[in-house]
């Protein structure tokens, strides 16, 4: 069983009053989870990984937890995304065991949400930052909660860890009035609409 030792966790919260036009009736939140732990396969290639993903997802229902409470609870919750970075000693493919891990624990604690969580993965070392997409949990094709957080920590990820990401977003982008499917007309089916 590989050791995936947690170092820190980080929580960001955004409350967005406006973006230039009249304020909306309610801000909107972002909010992100980061955690740092040791990549036990840095330095070197093994085949089989994914196994592990089993290993993390007590890691991913921790951080779900935690950032739900940050985001002042589950009410209102409809927008979610993950992202992960491998340091220098890591591959690309060492940040896909998040897909998992990040994706089943925030649909499993958000009411079985119907949309694939969007993603982004990348290399980079301490201070690196990423582009955590964000998507309607129910309908892919919400056009008003296509979104992005930026995200890093200035110590991480070090040469041989992870940094795993969590985020979540109450509301659509403010001012958003560029068309497409409403979350009025979402119907949750087959998560794209």
């Amino acid at each position: 069983m590989p050791d995936f030792t947690l170092r820190k966790t980080a929580i960001f919260i955004e409350d967005i009053y406006h973006d230039g036009g009249p304020a909306p009736k309610q801000p909107r939140r972002r909010g992100a989870i980061a955690a740092l732990v040791k990549n036990p396969f840095a330095g070197g290639y093994t085949g089989d990984l994914q196994s592990a993903m089993d290993d993390l997802k007590p890691l991913g229902l921790m951080m779900t937890d935690r950032l739900i409470e940050a985001m002042g609870g589950i009410t209102g919750i409809d927008g979610y995304g993950k992202a992960a970075m491998a340091g220098e000693r890591g591959e690309l493919e060492h940040t896909a065991l998040w897909h998992v891990p990040g994706g089943y624990a925030m649909r499993a604690r958000l009411g079985e949400a119907k949309a694939i969580v969007p993603s982004s993965m990348k290399q980079g070392g301490p201070g690196t930052r990423i582009d955590v997409p964000l998507g309607h949990i129910n309908a892919a094709y919400v056009r008003s909660h296509f979104d992005g957080m930026e995200v890093g920590l200035p110590d991480g990820p070090r040469a041989d860890e992870l940094l795993f990401i969590l985020a979540m977003a109450r509301g659509g982008r403010i001012h958003d009035r560029m068309g497409g499917l409403s979350v009025a007309e979402v119907t949750g089916e087959d998560g794209l609409r």
